[in-house]
Formats: structure tokens, sequence, C-alpha cells
């Protein structure tokens, strides 16, 4: 049957899909705009779920923090380029997955998928991240959730580009130090608040490094000890958010700036797009053979 412009441009309102791929699902469902749009979504979950296993390692952090600073979230969400990552269908559907995440109670991303997307038809943020990935025609993840509650103190927050972010329970202080905090926190990427936060094997091992190295070296078991204190003061101070110096004046540290203001951060995250997972190495010679193989 004839399929007229106005039911194409009535389904890619409806679904954002392209004008040619709107009108071959109007043409296999003889006319029918819902029976087109279910078997449209069941294609996109057949293309998301081909695409599941590349990795995606590039992506966004979205950040919102409640006007009265009580609670936030961070989300990262992952795409495979960089490239992906800017468009506007990817951009508008983080931002709303953010919007998603802030308004609901969803605890890790899972949960948070099946959430209605902010600002959406009804559809979830999965549906949504499916017909995404069809669209994109990359993977598209959500990979991490952050969920804060400030009940003693303030959250302030900082974002570097749209790649790092940082949320801060602050007591005491203002909005000023709060924003510098978290940009400090942003920039050094601190293990933990203080010293004795530390992990035991993170303590453990550097001790192991420091202690072979000094052998290695000759010295005497006496002044070995000496100079394994003094190295592992130095490497609590620079794991530490209290024990490093404060990048935007390297003369004080922050606990001295925190002392200052009277203020003390009771807790803090940051995530950065991407961190721990491998790339794989592309090979452009090795993956052009390849596609080359699978055409004979």
């Amino acid at each position: 049957m004839a399929i007229s412009a106005s039911l194409v441009k009535e389904l890619r309102e409806r679904t954002g899909a392209g004008m040619m791929e709107c009108k071959r699902a109007l043409q296999e469902t003889d006319g029918d705009i819902e029976a087109a749009i279910e078997a449209m979504r069941k294609s996109g979950q057949a293309k998301a779920a081909k695409k599941a296993g590349r990795t995606a390692a590039d992506g966004v952090v979205e950040l919102r923090l409640a006007d009265d600073g009580s609670r936030g979230v961070m989300v990262e969400i992952n795409s495979e380029t960089d490239f992906v990552a800017k468009d506007a269908n990817f951009v508008g559907f983080a931002e709303a997955v953010g919007e998603t995440a802030l308004g609901s109670t969803a605890a890790d991303v899972d949960a948070l998928a099946e959430q209605p997307l902010a600002g959406g038809d009804g559809a979830t943020v999965n549906t949504a991240r499916e017909a995404l990935v069809a669209k994109v025609g990359e993977n598209v993840q959500l990979r991490r959730l952050v969920r804060f509650d400030a009940p003693a103190g303030r959250l302030y927050s900082y974002r570097h580009g749209v790649r790092i972010g940082v949320i801060v329970d602050l007591v005491g202080g203002d909005e000023t130090l709060g924003r510098d905090i978290a940009m400090h926190i942003a920039a050094t990427n601190p293990m933990c608040i203080s010293a004795d936060d530390v992990p035991a094997e993170a303590m453990d091992r550097e001790r192991e490094i420091f202690r072979a190295q000094a052998l290695e070296s000759g010295k005497p078991p006496e002044i070995v000890d000496k100079i394994i204190g003094g190295r592992m003061r130095k490497f609590t101070e620079e794991v530490t958010l209290l024990g490093q110096a404060f990048v935007k004046d390297p003369d004080i540290s922050v606990e001295k700036l925190l002392k200052q203001a009277g203020a003390s951060v009771a807790a803090f995250a940051r995530l950065e797009v991407g961190e721990g997972i491998e790339k794989k190495a592309e090979n452009f010679a090795e993956e052009v053979e390849a596609q080359a193989k699978q055409a004979e």
C-alpha cells in the first residue's frame, strides 16, 4: 500500500528514527503505525543485543544535585567512541538519564534502567537506550550510579568537561569552599579522606615495595626502618585528601584549608569515564583483512 508522507512524519516524531527506516517499517506493517513502532523497538533490541559485547569506554558522567544540596547523583553512561559521546542524540539521552536518576530512588544502574525516562513518552531508560543503540550504531551502556545524601552537611559538585564528576559532602564552609574541594578532588583523585581510611592492603603493599627498594640499596636494617617510615608518611600525604597540597595554593594542605574555614569533609565520590575498562587495541589493517575474509 502507499504510505503517506504525513504517516512517515508521525512515526519519525514518535520514534526519532530515520525517514527510510520509518517508511520501511510502515510498508512492512501495511501502514499500522502502532505495529510499526513495536517492530522497530524489537529491531532496536536485537541491534542492541548484537552490540552489547563491544567495549564501551568513552562517554560522559552526568551529575545532578537537588536545589537544597541534600542529595545528588552521578551516572556514568558509556559509548564506544568520543564521536558518539558528542552526538546530540546521545547527549540528550544522557541528560535525561541524569534527571531520571535524581528523581528516582534507584540504587544501581539495573534499577535505574527500569525507570521511566524523564521527559520521555513513558518508555523506560533501557528501552530508550536500545533505541539509541539502533540509531547511533554503537554500544551504549549505563555503567555506574553513585547516589549521595547529606544528612549532616551539604553537597557540592564539580564536573571537569563531561568526563569527570565529583560530589563532596561538606560540613560547614560555604559554596566557594565546596566547589574548590570538589575541583581539587577532580584534579588529584585522592584514594580516601584521611590516613586512617587508607586500606590496610594498600599500606602493606607500599611498605613492602619501599622495604625492597631500601634493602637493595644496601642500607643497614635500622636505617631501612627509618626510610620506610618517612616514605609511608609521604605516601599517605599523596593519596589522602587531607594530606594533599591544595591545588589552588600548594603552600597549604587541604586539611589546613578546611580547619581555617571550620569545615570538614564527611564523604566524597569521583567518577571518571572509562576508568578500569580495558580498551581493545585496534589494528586497522587486521580489521580490514578480517572484514575482507568475511565477505569472501
